[in-house]
């Protein structure tokens, strides 16, 4: 099979990264707080502001790439159906 994935499901292949998007930015946020606490001895202060940066940063992409999945999913089938665009 050469050819194209139906565009249907090419809309959810390439959103299907998203979470783990969201838990790199995590991983990622909390690793570098973690740094800065033994690097520095602020305790856990770095560690949770870096966490809690990556859990809203992390969320904002994940709600940010959904809403535009639904609609083009909804553009699609309004295409499909015949619908005017709206």
């Amino acid at each position: 099979m050469t050819g194209k994935p139906p565009k249907r499901v090419s809309v959810w292949v390439r959103h299907a990264g998203v979470g783990v998007d969201f838990a790199a930015a995590v991983a990622v946020f909390t690793l570098i707080g973690y740094w800065i606490d033994r690097h520095w001895q602020l305790g856990h202060k770095a560690t949770i502001t870096g966490a809690v940066l990556g859990l809203v940063g992390g969320m904002y992409n994940l709600v940010r790439a959904s809403l535009a999945a639904f609609k083009e999913i909804d553009r699609q089938e309004d295409d499909r159906d015949g619908k005017p665009k709206s």
